[in-house]
């Protein structure tokens, strides 16, 4: 397959964005800041002020705007484009363009065969420039994650029929399944490019935390390629974790990652209801509704351990966890399912747990935050109200949110690139 030069730039901006530099403390040091408590304060932007002009809360500094409402038409900088923005937008990302605009991909969590993904193209400036369609045909497309090679991971939790597709952010060639990472309630899945690892959340009260080992050669491939290819045999293995007492983690093997149901047949530690993961300098961050925790994997160390427990820090004031992303700061942003409505931060230079958006009209009742994302320089973060409307509840909300956030690292030193 021959990759065009424009291609190749668009990889090479993707991996410029995802590279770490050196940082205010080292791998151990921040390790010792993740078994710390959690602190109360207000964190690095201050205290939200009252709701804005859309009806959002947001500190100092900050300003909003709807970039999508679901049931119209996206709006251009010229009129308006043919895409209809999808109902209930969920799980996104960005990805950076050579002409220094980039594209923003979405999740729509519709069944029957009703979901997919949408996308939209902004210019430098941030207007919107182009809406179009991703990925058709799916169901319940809820998060994903993105790839070294510059493509999206779109999750089905679509039960045991749910599978990962991977899909480019222009549209440009069909979505294609991946049953090598598994059939099961797929919620997100998070890459580790220097081990060639992908890692995975299963959205059910006894589902696994599941890694795949890419056979050796392949990462190379899709880097070369721009995507993976889907094979029967020897693209890798899957594994689930089984956690120890003492917080090390050791990987089994899945015998076949298509049977079903796949985590009965599997001798894996449950996590209470799998939701957003985002890898970032060598950990895993990733969630658990069911128990609303935040947990860390330490790939060198192999450990998992929790970074935050909304039963032991009741001060933090973050429940319904779901949907994660990190900052270019380091901080980790969590959405809530329900809870305030509220995206926090946890910050990575002082373990403070601060509100950073809240959505406090009745528009949002019933509603959950979905798809936290940056811009690929980190002065624009996306994110979805899943069901409200304009005037009330509706089918979703998408918004972007600009202000001086924090965009070189506070927290750790990234030997390593982040995803």
């Amino acid at each position: 397959m021959h990759i065009g030069q424009t291609a190749l730039r668009r990889r090479t901006l993707l991996k410029a964005t995802v590279l770490g530099a050196v940082l205010a403390c080292s791998p151990a040091q921040y390790r010792t800041l993740l078994a710390g408590p959690v602190v109360r304060g207000e964190g690095p932007y201050g205290a939200l002020l009252g709701p804005d002009a859309n009806g959002l809360m947001l500190p100092k500094g900050f300003r909003s705007r709807i970039i999508a409402a679901s049931g119209l038409r996206v709006g251009l900088a010229d009129g308006a484009s043919s895409y209809v923005w999808h109902p209930a937008p969920d799980g996104a990302a960005c990805f950076p363009e050579d002409d220094g605009g980039w594209r923003y991909v979405n999740n729509s969590e519709v069944g029957e065969g009703a979901g997919g993904v949408g996308g939209i193209r902004f210019a430098a400036d941030g207007s919107t420039i182009d809406a179009y369609p991703v990925l058709q045909g799916t169901s319940r497309n809820c998060a994903g994650g993105i790839t070294p090679w510059g493509t999206w991971l779109s999750c089905e939790e679509a039960g045991d029929s749910g599978q990962v597709w991977e899909c480019p952010p222009d549209g440009s060639w069909a979505g294609e399944p991946h049953p090598m990472l598994g059939r099961f309630n797929h919620e997100a899945v998070a890459v580790d490019p220097v081990n060639q690892h992908l890692f995975l959340t299963e959205d059910d009260p006894a589902g696994l935390f599941y890694r795949w080992v890419m056979a050796e050669g392949r990462f190379d491939e899709a880097m070369a390629e721009g995507r993976m290819r889907a094979r029967d045999e020897g693209d890798g293995v899957l594994q689930a974790a089984v956690l120890a007492d003492d917080g090390s983690v050791e990987w089994v093997d899945v015998d076949d990652p298509t049977a079903t149901p796949l985590r009965e047949r599997t001798a894996g530690t449950a996590f209470n209801g799998g939701e957003g993961i985002w890898y970032d300098s060598g950990f895993v961050y990733f969630t658990t509704k069911g128990d609303n925790r935040v947990w860390v994997h330490d790939v060198e160390a192999q450990t998992i351990t929790t970074l935050y427990h909304a039963e032991t820090d009741p001060d933090g004031g973050l429940t319904g966890v779901d949907n994660v992303t990190v900052a270019p700061s380091g901080d980790v942003l969590v959405a809530e399912d329900g809870g305030d409505m509220e995206i926090r931060l946890i910050t990575a230079d002082t373990r403070e747990v601060v509100p950073l958006v809240r959505m406090p009209g009745p528009e949002h009742e019933g509603s959950e935050v979905t798809g936290p994302c940056f811009s690929p320089d980190g002065s624009r973060l996306y994110f979805s109200s899943q069901r409200a409307g304009l005037d009330g509840p509706g089918d979703g909300l998408t918004y972007e949110v600009t202000g001086p956030f924090r965009t070189q690292r506070v927290g750790i030193a990234a030997t390593t690139t982040h995803i």
